[in-house]
C-alpha cells in the first residue's frame, strides 16, 4: 500500500474519531453543525413525496404544458403535440426552512384549502416513518398554520436532575417529550389527578413534590389512607396528616371551615382571591397530598354510608371552592372509576390537571384522560412496564405531552422534608390564620437562597 494511500486512511479514521468524540461529548454543537444542516436539505427535498404519501397534499387546476396525441401518420405511428392546458396537479403545504431544537427540528406549514390541523395530526405517526425521526407532534400558533416540531431521538430515555424553580407553588419535576421541563405550577392548574399502577413512578412523582415544595413557605397537608407508609417519613414537613377516613374527614371538615373564614376575609377587603390580599393579610396557602383515592369511598358495608358521603361532600368543595382561597390539591391512585361513585366522577370534572402513568386497566385511563383526546389515551395505555415515570400529561397549554419525572428516591425526600421542618407551621396557626407567607420580595430573597439539591 502506498504513502498516499495510508496517509488518506489515517486522516479518514482521525476525523471519523473526531466526529464520534464531538458527538459523544457535545451532541448539542454536533447536531446543530453537522446533522441539521444535511436534515433540514432532506426534509426539503423530500416534503412533495411525504406530503403526497400521507394525504396532505390538494388537486389544483394549472396551466401546464402536457404531451397530447395528434394525428396518426400514413405509417401507423401517432404524432404528438405539446399543448398548453390546464390539468390538475397534485400541490402540497407551503413549507418554511426548518428550524433546529435541541432534540430535533420544528418547520411552519401554510395549509391547503379545507384542511385543518387534526388532518395533519392524524399523520403524525406517517410522518414520523417517512423522516425516520422519533416522533412529530403538531401544533397550530394561528388560522392557516401549523407547526410540525420533530424529535430525532427520545428525551424521556435519561432524565437528569432539573433546576429548582425560584417561584411559589411552582415544581419542576421532570422533563417533556419536547425536551423542555416538566412544571406542576398550582397557580395556573390548582387541582391535579395523578393515576398510576404499583412500581409506575406515581409515588415518586409525589416525591418529586415534596422535596420541590418543602423549602417553600407553604403548607403541606397528607392524606395517606396506606395506613400512613407513604407519608409518615414526611411528617417533619407536614402540617397535619391523616391516615384513616375518621382523621381525612375531620381534616376535611377543617378545610372547609378554612375556606369559610378565607371566604369572609377576601370578602371583607374586595378581593375575589387571596393573592389580592396586601401581603400582611395574605394567608398562607394550603396543598393537599391525598395517596390511594379510592379509600376514601370504598364501602364495606352500609356503616360507612355516612362518612363516605362526608368525604366526597367536603372534598368536592374544596375542589370547586379551593382555588381562590389557597387550597390545591394533588389526587393519586392507583384506581380511579367511575364504580366509586358519582362523587369521584364530580372531583374529576374539577382536577383540570391530569397525570396518567401506566396502568392496569383502561378504564382508569379512560377516567384520567377519555376527555381530553383519544390519541392521549391511546399513548398511555402504550406505556411500557420496562420506564417508570413515564406519563401522559394534559399541560397547562392545552395539549397533551409524554413526559417523564426524574429519579427522586425516598431518602432524598425524607432529608428534605427534615432539613425544612423549621419551615413547617402549625396546622392550628393555619386554621386561625395566623400563619401568613413572606411578601413578594422576602420571598424571593428566600426562594434564591435555596441550595440546589443536585450539589448536596
Amino acid at each position: 500500500m502506498s504513502d498516499t494511500s495510508l496517509l488518506l486512511l489515517g486522516v479518514l479514521a482521525a476525523t471519523a474519531a473526531g466526529l464520534w468524540a464531538w458527538r459523544r461529548w457535545h451532541y448539542p454543537s454536533f447536531w446543530l453543525v453537522a446533522v441539521f444542516p444535511l436534515t433540514a436539505i432532506s426534509v426539503r427535498a423530500t416534503w412533495r413525496k411525504v406530503a403526497l404519501g400521507c394525504n396532505l397534499t390538494k388537486k389544483r387546476q394549472r396551466f401546464w404544458f402536457t404531451t397530447v396525441p395528434g394525428l396518426v401518420a400514413s405509417t401507423g405511428v401517432v404524432r404528438v403535440k405539446r399543448k398548453f392546458q390546464r390539468i390538475a396537479v397534485d400541490t402540497k403545504p407551503f413549507m418554511w426552512l426548518p428550524k433546529p431544537t435541541r432534540y430535533g427540528w420544528r418547520v411552519t406549514l401554510h395549509t391547503l384549502e379545507g384542511q385543518i390541523p387534526d388532518d395533519y395530526a392524524n399523520a403524525a405517526e406517517r410522518l414520523a416513518h417517512s423522516w425516520g425521526v422519533h416522533a412529530v407532534r403538531v401544533s397550530s400558533p394561528r388560522p392557516g398554520r401549523v407547526v410540525l416540531s420533530a424529535t430525532v431521538r427520545d428525551p424521556l430515555v435519561r432524565v437528569e436532575t432539573l433546576p429548582i424553580s425560584p417561584e411559589l407553588l411552582k415544581v419542576v419535576v421532570g422533563r417533556l417529550e419536547t425536551g423542555g421541563p416538566w412544571i406542576i405550577d398550582f397557580k395556573t392548574v390548582p387541582h391535579w389527578l395523578n393515576a398510576g399502577a404499583t412500581q409506575s413512578g406515581k409515588s415518586n412523582l409525589a416525591n418529586a413534590l415534596v422535596q420541590g415544595l418543602a423549602p417553600q413557605p407553604v403548607a403541606l397537608l397528607g392524606f395517606d389512607l396506606k395506613g400512613g407508609v407513604e407519608f409518615t417519613p414526611y411528617s417533619p414537613r407536614l402540617s397535619a396528616l391523616g391516615t384513616t377516613r375518621s382523621e381525612c374527614v375531620a381534616l376535611l371538615e377543617d378545610l372547609v371551615g378554612l375556606m369559610t373564614s378565607r371566604m369572609a376575609l377576601c370578602r371583607e377587603a374586595g378581593a375575589r382571591n387571596i393573592w389580592q390580599l396586601p401581603d400582611e393579610q395574605r394567608p398562607m396557602p394550603v396543598v393537599v397530598l391525598v395517596d390511594e383515592l379510592a379509600e376514601l369511598y370504598l364501602m364495606a358495608d352500609k356503616s360507612e354510608k355516612d362518612e363516605i358521603a362526608k368525604t366526597s361532600t367536603a372534598l368536592l368543595r374544596v375542589a370547586q371552592l379551593g382555588r381562590a382561597f389557597g387550597i390545591y390539591l394533588f389526587c393519586c391512585g392507583q384506581r380511579i372509576g367511575s364504580d366509586l361513585g358519582p362523587g369521584v366522577t364530580a372531583l374529576r370534572a374539577q382536577c383540570s390537571g391530569r397525570i396518567c402513568h401506566r396502568v392496569n386497566d383502561p378504564e382508569t385511563a379512560t377516567m384520567t384522560l377519555g376527555d381530553l383526546d383519544p390519541a392521549a389515551l391511546a399513548s398511555a395505555r402504550a406505556i411500557p412496564a420496562e420506564t417508570p415515570g413515564v406519563a401522559i400529561v394534559a399541560s397547562q397549554d392545552g395539549q397533551w405531552y409524554r413526559a417523564r419525572s426524574f429519579y427522586v428516591s425516598e431518602q432524598a425526600a425524607e432529608h428534605a422534608a427534615t432539613a425544612y421542618a423549621d419551615q413547617t407551621p402549625a396546622w392550628e396557626d393555619v386554621i386561625s390564620g395566623q400563619a401568613a407567607p413572606m411578601s413578594d420580595a422576602d420571598l424571593a430573597n428566600f426562594l434564591d437562597s435555596i441550595p440546589d439539591p443536585r450539589k448536596a
